[in-house]
């Protein structure tokens, strides 16, 4: 059970980063001519919200068991 629960807490905070990170991202006026900083920071938004998938996948699975 506390793997559970840890599971979404886990998913809730990468779900935030990925946010806050996007959205600082798109805030920015250098989206135009976007550089490979840029490209860095996307990937880690991308990966954050990659592992809030999987530890929501990781949840539900381990609820149906």
């Amino acid at each position: 059970m506390k793997s559970r629960s840890s599971s979404l807490r886990i998913s809730v905070v990468l779900c935030a980063f990925g946010a806050m990170s996007l959205l600082s991202m798109l805030s920015r006026p250098s989206l135009a001519n976007i550089r490979a900083v840029d490209v860095v920071h996307l990937i880690g938004a991308g990966m954050c919200f990659g592992g809030a998938i999987v530890s929501l996948v990781w949840y539900f699975s381990s609820s149906q068991s």
